[in-house]
């Protein structure tokens, strides 16, 4: 029997920015987490790291926090890094997955290493404070706690509900 199987759409400013097909492999009502191949066209390189095809993403999304936290992996299984997204929490329903894109990522290489925050000017420069402050400060702390979570080497175990990883 196969594993059931979602949509995962990324909106951003109200738009639809990606949708993929992705597996489920569990979904606790809490958080689900679904596995996918990536799912843009051809290469994307950020400086720090690749993305192209036969990279594999398991990504965990929650109901009640403010980020999604992907794990990246090449195709023959070499861990890359996560990539983390803050978004409001996710909405599931049916067989989709939709979270809203605020911005705001985090970058942490497989070793730990880096710890990168991304588009904090893109954060900037598109409003969300201004309109929705309480939004706003809700993905700032998103980003700080993921960020806390990464350079304390704990990230990989709070995927797992540990320490460190209530709501947001």
């Amino acid at each position: 029997m196969s594993a059931p199987s979602v949509e995962v759409r990324l909106v951003k400013a109200g738009r639809t920015k990606i949708r993929y097909p992705a597996e489920v492999l569990a979904d606790d009502g809490t958080r689900i987490t679904v596995r996918a191949p990536w799912a843009a066209d051809g290469v994307r390189d950020f400086g720090f790291v690749r993305f192209e095809p036969g990279d594999v993403f398991t990504e965990h999304y929650w109901r009640d926090r403010w980020y999604a936290v992907k794990e990246v992996r090449t195709g023959d299984g070499a861990l890359k890094g996560w990539y983390c997204d803050v978004t409001r929490p996710a909405s599931v329903g049916g067989r989709e997955v939709v979270v809203e894109d605020l911005d705001l990522d985090l970058w942490v290489s497989a070793d730990g290493s880096e710890v990168l925050r991304l588009d904090e000017d893109e954060f900037a420069a598109s409003g969300l404070a201004e309109r929705d402050p309480a939004a706003a400060a809700a993905a700032l702390a998103a980003l700080d706690a993921l960020e806390a979570l990464a350079r304390a080497g704990a990230l990989p175990d709070a995927l797992a509900g540990g320490p460190g990883t209530g709501s947001r």
